[in-house]
């Protein structure tokens, strides 16, 4: 062992002998590389972030869903089933000559047990009044409860839209691409319909007047709904007419409804609703007459309650009953828990 010291001992007193000695030399740090935080982007809004290295503005926002829904064979032979859902939108904008360039893209996915069902739910530009890709139409907006049926079918196409705004004012008209709407026996769900729509807001009440056309099946269908701030709640007032069957409305030939949303508190509202149908369509998925003619009337009723538990969550729960002249009633509704993000 002394022996082993004394030969290391030996080898670094020759090595630092043989080192020429030189003034200290200086420390280069190496240059640190440019990082570019995320600025916030206040142009359109809350929740908006400028990309880095872009002059571009990115919002990102979307909910969980958890969903019971009751009713006869709801899956199956079960009266009731639960689902969860989780969304996610993306919004781009930035300014053009033309005005905002806005790009959407909604991503949607529904569990239901093991089994997932993955959508692209939108995906579109916009600009200049000008939209183009996949969105939903004018015919998707309704009154603010739940049971009312104020359209038929899908209202998610691939469709080309110019809406001019001006305040509280729009009006505008799209041609659609109707892929899961009505059909005749013999054909297929896929064709064209073009939509007019026109809205807008007048001090505390709100309308709107949309009509759209199904070229394949030569129909079309007209409605109307206002909105007005009365009292504790807000009253809603909705009609639909239409001359056949078709992708925009086929539950029946005409159909009024009308709801009265009460503010009872900060956190609780509370929604009734009614509507009656003319010519009324019971089974609608399996519907292909060329007509209206024959079929007996309807009568819904129903309420609907929202609670805001905290801040980006809620609770909603619905129920609604239905009376056909040509089918068995029908009770239905479902519970919802939602965060929002």
């Amino acid at each position: 062992m002394n022996i082993r010291m004394a030969l290391l001992t030996s080898a670094a007193a020759f090595a630092a002998a043989s080192t020429p000695v030189f003034a200290a030399d200086a420390i280069v740090a190496a240059e640190p590389e440019p990082v570019e935080y995320v600025r916030v982007c206040d142009a359109y809004g809350t929740g908006y972030f400028y990309i880095p290295g872009t002059e571009t503005c990115l919002k990102i926002n979307g909910y969980i869903r958890f969903q019971v829904d009751g009713g006869p064979d709801e899956k199956g032979t079960s009266d009731w089933n639960a689902f969860t859902r989780a969304q996610v939108q993306f919004t781009a904008k930035s300014d053009t000559e033309y005005g905002p360039l806005t790009g959407v893209i909604v991503l949607r996915n529904n569990g239901d047990n093991s089994s997932t069902n993955s959508t692209l739910d939108s995906a579109y530009i916009d600009i200049a009044g000008f939209r183009a890709g996949l969105f939903y139409s004018w015919w998707d907006d309704d009154l603010s409860g739940e049971p009312d049926v104020l359209s038929s079918f899908e209202t998610l196409h691939n469709s080309i839209r110019y809406q001019y705004e001006n305040g509280d004012f729009y009006a505008g008209i799209s041609v659609d691409e109707l892929e899961d709407g009505y059909f005749k026996t013999g054909e297929n769900p896929n064709n064209v319909g073009v939509a007019l729509g026109v809205g807008g807001k007048a001090g505390v009440v709100s309308y709107q007047l949309i009509g759209g056309y199904d070229t394949d099946n030569e129909e079309g269908a007209v409605r109307g709904m206002i909105f007005a701030d009365i009292g504790p709640g807000t009253l809603g007032l909705a009609a639909v007419y239409a001359t056949g069957p078709n992708s925009y409305y086929s539950q029946s030939e005409w159909t009024v409804a009308a709801e009265y949303a009460i503010k009872a508190t900060d956190k609780w509202t509370i929604t009734p609703m009614a509507q009656y149908f003319g010519n009324y369509v019971p089974d609608l998925d399996n519907f292909h007459g060329d007509s209206f003619d024959g079929l007996g009337d309807a009568w819904k009723v129903g309420i609907t309650v929202d609670y805001q538990i905290v801040d980006n969550l809620y609770a909603k729960a619905t129920v609604d009953y239905t009376d056909p002249d040509d089918a068995d009633e029908v009770t239905k509704g479902f519970f919802r828990l939602q965060r929002a993000f």
